[in-house]
């Protein structure tokens, strides 16, 4: 087997991933062919780890660890769809992928969650024209009703663009999401302190049958320009989320009950791992009372 037809092999199988995952795999291909400097009619079996190290050495140096992590993703994927063709035995592309650094992840305090849907529910803008006063109303109520249900439910993006009313079952008091990146459905409870705005929701029209429960896709604006008026730290959509398992750890919910919250399959490691510190000082804070 040539590169050429292993590459034409990789392009293929790409279908299987999300959009944004196909975009950077195709773009990362399209330089591979473009940058390789052995040519593409060489014998997959006469490929090294020295070339593709040789390769790989340019990008290293001018990317990001996690962009750079994506070229080692794609030379060890294509590299294994040659062992399972049994053209080879062995990856000449057996790289490990780079340790990113933590990063800084600010988080909302639960009232300063609450204090953002407060704010966008009631906030009018005001101008000046000739001397004059006017106060423009604004709809912040549909990005207010999203925010809040991400904040409440521990739910991402992605899982509220798919939800729609047939999705969530107040009889069983349960709501079934569906995660793209993952391909993965998991339920979750119908948190009580997430079900007066479901049932109001739902009273308005806004939850039925084959209908998108909420008319907003991203916050990402609607919470910015309340974390400027409110000066609070720059607060993303990921963090709603964090703000809610942070909540829900300092309210003694398990690691492996938020995993099975989160849709996560791991038992509760990746949270444990993630929010250890917080279990720690949560338990700090309970010793002082005795």
């Amino acid at each position: 087997m040539s590169l050429s037809t292993l590459l034409d092999l990789y392009e293929k199988r790409l279908q299987q991933y999300d959009a944004k995952t196909i975009e950077t795999r195709t773009w990362i291909l399209k330089t591979f062919k473009e940058t390789w400097k052995h040519g593409l009619d060489i014998l997959v079996g006469d490929v090294t780890k020295a070339q593709l190290e040789l390769w790989l050495a340019p990008h290293r140096a001018r990317l990001a660890k996690s962009s750079f992590n994506e070229f080692v993703i794609f030379v060890r994927q294509l590299f294994q769809i040659a062992i399972d063709a049994r053209v080879l035995i062995d990856s000449p592309a057996a790289f490990k992928q780079l340790k990113r650094d933590q990063p800084i992840r600010v988080t909302p305090n639960w009232k300063q969650f609450l204090d953002i849907v407060k704010h966008l529910r009631g906030y009018n803008l005001s101008y000046e024209v000739g001397g004059k006063t006017f106060v423009m109303e604004l709809e912040h109520d549909d990005s207010a009703d999203l925010i809040e249900f991400m904040g409440k439910a521990g739910v991402g993006t992605a899982e509220c663009a798919n939800l729609r009313g047939e999705h969530i079952d107040f009889k069983a008091k349960r709501s079934s999401l569906y995660r793209s990146k993952t391909d993965t459905g998991y339920t979750i409870p119908l948190f009580p302190q997430v079900a007066p705005l479901l049932y109001r929701l739902k009273k308005e029209g806004k939850i039925a049958q084959g209908k998108q429960v909420f008319t907003v896709r991203d916050p990402k604006k609607a919470l910015a320009h309340a974390c400027r008026r409110l000066n609070f730290p720059h607060f993303t959509p990921r963090s709603l989320r964090r703000c809610f398992i942070t909540r829900a750890i300092e309210k003694g919910v398990d690691f492996k009950t938020l995993a099975a919250w989160q849709g996560h399959r791991d038992g509760g490691v990746l949270i444990a791992r993630t929010y250890s510190h917080l279990r720690s000082e949560h338990s700090t804070r309970m010793a002082k009372k005795l």
